[in-house]
This record gives structure tokens, sequence and C-alpha cells, in this order.
């Protein structure tokens, strides 16, 4: 049995890509904090700092950008996640099914279950597939918190074939064979 991981190319750019989402998400901190807790007093704690702009009222000028600072910390943790999930992608064909798993993950698709495969962005310089399903394989996950996290990265009826992948063509072959599906046949 095979398994299929990210080329040596495709680590080095998922960890580049997580460094700079942990770089927004400290920048984000950091303008949040000076949006909200600037002070007359530099030596000033920043619940003092926030405490003393709130007594006297925010401004839009520190509204807008705190608001947006917001989306930021919430948004960057979940889209690491996502790059921490292709960092770790392994991809194992068995008689069984797709088995795919990564951090915490450990998921098997039936061949049954496969109904279709789809390009997503055919025109990027790396386009990357999805693997449409019958069912939500994110159901073996046992974790709450992990499954929520794998649901918000791929989908629930659906497995992504990420484009850094090595031999990720020869992937997509088999599965299509596997799954008795035409080479040419798209996910519905």
């Amino acid at each position: 049995m095979k398994t299929y991981r990210l080329s040596p190319s495709g680590r080095r750019s998922a960890i580049a890509l997580l460094i700079g989402a942990l770089l927004i998400w400290v920048f984000a901190l950091w303008t949040l904090r000076i949006s909200l807790a600037t002070s007359s007093d530099p030596s000033a704690s920043f619940i003092h700092a926030l405490r003393e702009n709130l007594d006297r009222g925010l401004t839009i000028g520190q509204i807008i950008p705190a608001l947006l600072m917001v989306v930021l910390l919430v948004a960057t943790p979940l889209t690491a996640w996502g790059i921490l999930e292709e960092l770790g992608a392994q991809y194992t064909l068995t008689d069984a099914g797709l088995h795919f798993a990564s951090f915490g993950i450990a998921l098997t698709c039936p061949w049954s279950s496969v109904v279709g495969i789809r390009r997503l962005d055919d025109n990027a310089d790396e386009p990357f597939d999805e693997v449409a399903l019958s069912d939500d394989p994110s159901t073996q996950i046992r974790n709450p918190l992990v499954r929520w996290l794998h649901r918000q990265a791929c989908g629930a009826r659906r497995l992504i074939i990420y484009s850094g992948l090595a031999d990720r063509d020869d992937l997509l072959h088999e599965i299509r064979t596997r799954a008795g599906l035409n080479d040419a046949q798209p996910a519905g």
C-alpha cells in the first residue's frame, strides 16, 4: 500500500503559509492592543489603558480597526488549522476505501461513498481537487473540536486532495479507478 504525502516543495509552501498566518495573528493582536488601549501614561498596563479609553468612549478611529483585528484574530487560527491539516495530510488506498490521516484525524471513505472528483480553481497555478462523498466521513472523528475544525477546512461531504501532493495525478487516477468513476466524470 502506497501512502501519498505532500512533496518537499508542498511542505515548504505549507510551512511558509503557516508562518505567514502566525505573523498575521500576532500583527492583529498587536494592532488590537494599540487600537483599544492607548494611554497617556506609557507605563500603564493594558487593562488600565483599556478602562481609561472605555470611560472616555471609543472613537470610530478605534472601533473600526479593533473590529477588523478581532475578525483576523478569529479567522487566522481557522486558516492555520487548514494549513496544518494540509501539512500532515496522508492518503492511503486500501481495499476498504480511501484512508485520510492528518493531525488528530483518521478517516476511511468507502469506495461506494465516492461519487465524483472535481477540480477546483482550474486556472490557478496549483489547482486542488475535491472528492465528493455521499456521506460525511467526519463523523469518524471522536474529538468534537477536531471534527468541527475539519468540517470548516474541508466541508461535510468532501475530502480535499491538496495541490502539493507528491504523485497527485496517480492518486486521483487510482481513486477514480477504484471508485468506478470515469476519468472525465465531474462531481455532482
